[in-house]
């Protein structure tokens, strides 16, 4: 952990020495270096490796992984634009993604609660910085303000209760490392106290009714932005979750109803929505509500079954869900708008951009056997065990998802090309080896599961 740790302060050094024609392929080489480093972690006994600095186990190793991995992607995907700004402004673009990654992955690291909140909490940093300085819309103040305001205020109840955890404890250190053998003390309210403590997760995962934060900072972000957004930061919400949920004495669900019903309103409220967007920016965005909402259904249920497919559908949408923002962001630097109607026609011009939008987008609906149709899959199982009628109401959104998504690719893909289109530079190699590399760990896992469950 040390090592690759060491390698991620070497990033720092490249981008401030280095000259400017060599910076961006050192820093994506170092970035791939990276993921190969954190590869071993799943083989340090089978992502089992603590000691009193750093945690790696079956929750935070494969979301560690992938913070690591979409690393160089974002390096990627951001230098047909980036290139065109002053050599110092790249330097500091390089520099914010990489703190950003790096606070990223000491949260899923860290065995501290204190820590994992710090770290938590300043992901919101860059993020803003990023959004607000590099975003290329008009209401990019206003997003980053909707991203600060709706986490810190969710983070404040949090906060409380860490205070609170450590005065009766003495101690946060081992808090994460076992949560099971930690009573919490009884309330009259366990459901109310569930929210409240898990506001912070809810609000960045985002839950239904607190979402709209989301649609509007990935409008506005640039694509590493909303490529990090979508692939890690939201991950931080599900992973708090996950790991504080034991401190619970009885997961009661019946305590926890209405957010249960909260949920399942914003699976299918926001898969609908979809439908109606014209923006694909910000229906990528809604489709994410939609499936993190899921999440907190998995994570209500509290069963092993239900914990591992909210596993898979993190590691699933991360990957997924930044490939769509990576061909939304192809479209874009293209045409300058995110309109649909205006990116008809694209598969004639593009027909092997049209593929990888079809792979995407197949995976994005869970097609079998994608790691996104057995984590759909196994949630929904775990749905049915707990309430069958529950289950029929949620296996809507199966329909919604495959009809949205299926909207995105006609609209997209189909038609005659816009008459203002006169000439469109033709896909790079780059372009290419950045969808292609979303997708293949997505294939690998389809062929070793196990890994992440």
């Amino acid at each position: 952990m040390l090592m690759i740790l060491s390698a991620w302060a070497s990033v720092l050094p490249t981008v401030l020495v280095v000259p400017a024609k060599h910076m961006w392929t050192l820093a994506t080489s170092q970035g791939f270096l990276i993921t190969l480093l954190s590869l071993s972690w799943m083989y340090l006994q089978n992502f089992n490796f603590a000691n009193p600095l750093f945690l790696i186990d079956k929750i935070s190793g494969p979301l560690a992984i992938l913070t690591c991995w979409l690393f160089p992607l974002t390096m990627l995907a951001s230098q047909s634009k980036m290139r065109l700004e002053p050599i110092s402004r790249q330097r500091a673009y390089i520099l914010n993604l990489t703190f950003l990654q790096l606070t990223t992955l000491l949260a899923f690291s860290t065995p501290d609660l204190m820590l994992f909140f710090i770290f938590f909490e300043a992901s919101l940093v860059p993020t803003m910085i990023v959004i607000t300085r590099w975003g290329a819309q008009e209401r990019r103040l206003e997003a980053g303000m909707y991203l600060a305001f709706y986490t810190m205020l969710g983070a404040i109840p949090l906060m409380i209760w860490i205070t609170k955890f450590y005065y009766a404890h003495g101690s946060l250190l081992p808090t994460l490392t076992h949560t099971l053998h930690i009573t919490q003390a009884a309330t009259n309210y366990p459901g109310l106290f569930w929210a409240i403590y898990n506001a912070a997760f809810l609000v960045k995962l985002p839950m239904y009714c607190l979402h709209l934060w989301l649609p509007k900072a990935h409008v506005e972000a640039p694509i590493a932005g909303s490529m990090i957004l979508a692939g890690t930061l939201l991950k931080l919400g599900g992973y708090g979750i996950l790991r504080t949920s034991p401190l619970l004495q009885e997961n009661n669900l019946a305590q926890t109803l209405p957010i249960m019903l909260i949920a399942i309103l914003g699976i299918l409220a926001t898969a609908l929505l979809c439908l109606r967007q014209t923006d694909l920016k910000s229906l990528i965005a809604m489709s994410s509500v939609s499936h993190m909402n899921l999440v907190v259904a998995a994570v209500l249920i509290s069963s092993p079954w239900s914990y591992s497919g909210a596993m898979m559908m993190m590691i699933a949408h991360g990957l997924t869900s930044s490939a769509l923002f990576c061909l939304a962001n192809t479209s874009y630097e293209r045409t300058n708008s995110r309109t649909m109607i205006l990116l008809r026609g694209m598969l004639l011009i593009f027909p092997l951009a049209g593929a990888w939008w079809l792979i995407v987008m197949l995976l994005n609906m869970g097609l079998p056997p994608s790691i996104n149709f057995a984590s759909e899959i196994i949630i929904m199982l775990s749905l049915f065990n707990w309430s069958p009628v529950t289950f029929l109401i949620v296996a809507l959104n199966l329909i919604f998802t495959t009809a949205y998504t299926l909207y995105v690719l006609w609209a997209t893909q189909r038609g005659p090309l816009p008459n203002h289109i006169k000439t469109l530079f033709p896909y790079q190699i780059r372009e290419h080896l950045l969808l292609f590399l979303h997708i293949l760990p997505g294939f690998l896992l389809i062929l070793s599961p196990e890994s992440i469950i």
